[in-house]
């Protein structure tokens, strides 16, 4: 019988990483927790949407409106772009080494494992809102389908779920709206977000039930069903493959056209949201709901905005010189994305304790403008954090247990040892 092929390599080395890819993950931690803000605001009385909730101050509602055209369901592209783009680079390093491709895979699906462990936990004790479970699975289904695949094939299917998202989204919705079916005024949601995760609920067991239910449809429903993620995923094996981030000087037409279309495209498809939601547009309100006209829209073009995001990012990174990587702010935001997982969950430490009902429960006090300014507080922490332990060499707590789940305790130790 023939033996099984080996890992021939461990994890990836300090010198083999490129900025572009690390700083994109630590801005886009930013948004992330911009994003994950509307879950805590469980006193406010909620709009129409049932995400954000109905208030009068002037910078309260500035805030929204920037926050429904520029983040609402445009970073969860973003973070699925960068996962596959991190799954293509895991599998080129393991087989550039030796491994073959069924053992890579295999390395691959222990790792989505751990995040669905991660997930798991995450949603139980802190965050209804996970993602990390959805993506775990579907990098396992995307990456045994596609991952060995050739560039051709992966550019066909890449352009096949685009246009699934296209026709699933944003040609339903446009048809509506010319049509003028865009719902009726008795549409009410079935619970606002906040009821969903449990922010307002202050026993900490029953919001841990609420919680876990909600994660399981989002992970195990919303997630394969999730084409904006599946497209995204994929691109991002695509742009892997060509090293457009870590050789940004390489794609700087691809960089900038994408760059403009995508965020134009996904500002104004989150525009008649925004508009609604403050109303300034007279729509019904089963428009804004989550089947609603005006969602299905944002959903189709989150993907474009989430693609532009990445692209500055990239420009962001190739106009740095030697001297500006070496800055203390470049360094301590690349810090964050080298440690996304730990610092993606430090958010909801921070976060779920201190705001919950079953916390402090701060988040009675807060208004969409306040509740933003203190998640840019949270993520500067996590800032502070991750360059502390980037002067000191050392990785975040969640990657040393997710390489351990990955690689085996006694293979990490031995690379230790080896540096």
């Amino acid at each position: 019988m023939a033996k099984p092929a080996q890992v021939a390599r461990g994890s990836v080395k300090e010198k083999e990483r490129a900025l572009a890819p690390d700083f994109a993950r630590g801005l886009m931690l930013l948004l992330i927790v911009l994003s994950n803000t509307v879950f805590y605001l469980w006193a406010a009385p909620q709009g129409p949407s049932g995400w954000h909730p109905l208030e009068d101050s002037t910078v309260d509602r500035a805030v929204q409106f920037l926050m429904i055209v520029t983040l609402d369901l445009r970073v969860y592209p973003l973070f699925a772009f960068l996962f596959g783009y991190g799954m293509m680079q895991l599998y080129l390093r393991q087989t550039t080494a030796g491994t073959s491709g069924r053992a890579a895979l295999v390395l691959l699906s222990k790792r989505s494992v751990g995040l669905l462990l991660f997930g798991f936990a995450h949603a139980a004790l802190l965050l209804a809102g996970d993602i990390l479970g959805s993506y775990a699975l579907a990098g396992v289904a995307l990456g045994w389908l596609f991952l060995r695949r050739t560039d051709r094939v992966l550019a066909v299917w890449s352009a096949i779920a685009v246009a699934v998202l296209i026709a699933t989204t944003v040609a339903p919705a446009l048809l509506a709206i010319a049509g003028g079916n865009l719902g009726s005024d008795e549409f009410t949601p079935d619970q606002s977000a906040t009821a969903a995760y449990a922010s307002g609920q202050p026993d900490f067991m029953a919001s841990m039930w609420t919680r876990l239910g909600t994660w399981s449809v989002i992970t195990f429903v919303g997630g394969p069903l999730s084409f904006a993620g599946h497209a995204a995923m994929l691109l991002g094996f695509v742009a892997a493959r060509r090293r457009v981030l870590e050789e940004p000087h390489n794609h700087l037409r691809l960089l900038r056209w994408t760059a403009v279309l995508g965020v134009t495209i996904g500002w104004l498809g989150g525009l008649p949201a925004a508009l609604a939601n403050l109303g300034y547009l007279d729509l019904p309100a089963e428009a804004l709901s989550d089947s609603g006209v005006l969602n299905q829209l944002q959903v189709g073009t989150g993907l474009a905005a989430g693609l532009g995001y990445v692209a500055i990012f990239g420009l962001l990174a190739n106009r740095m010189s030697d001297r500006t990587k070496r800055n203390p702010a470049v360094v301590a935001v690349t810090a964050v994305g080298k440690r996304s997982l730990s610092c993606y969950l430090a958010h909801s430490v921070l976060f779920s304790p201190v705001l919950a009902a079953w916390g402090l429960g701060l988040g009675e006090k807060l208004t969409s403008a306040t509740m933003a300014l203190f998640a840019t507080a949270v993520w500067l922490i996590t800032v502070f954090g991750a360059y502390a332990l980037e002067r000191t060499g050392r990785r975040g707590p969640a990657e040393v247990v997710l390489r351990n789940i990955m690689y085996g305790k006694r293979k990490r130790d031995k690379e230790t040892r080896q540096r």
